[in-house]
């Protein structure tokens, strides 16, 4: 699992201790790709509206995977 950590963490995928709501998966996934973090989890509850499924399971796994900000 440090093998993933430390490849999330040379990819920009942490998650910030500064913008945080529950884990800061989103806040961390809207840093990497250049988004705001309010976008991010907007397009995160839309994408839940349209395709309900996974999501919640995709956002806990990166929620343990994804390593914090120093």
């Amino acid at each position: 699992m440090n093998d993933v950590r430390t490849s999330f963490r040379r990819q920009g995928l942490v998650r910030p201790r500064d913008t945080r709501v529950i884990a800061g998966v989103c806040a961390g996934l809207g840093r990497r790709f250049g988004l705001g973090p309010w976008v991010t989890r907007l397009l995160f509850v839309l994408l839940l509206m349209v395709l309900p499924g996974s999501q919640i399971l995709v956002y806990f796994i990166l929620w343990v995977l994804m390593p914090n900000e120093y």
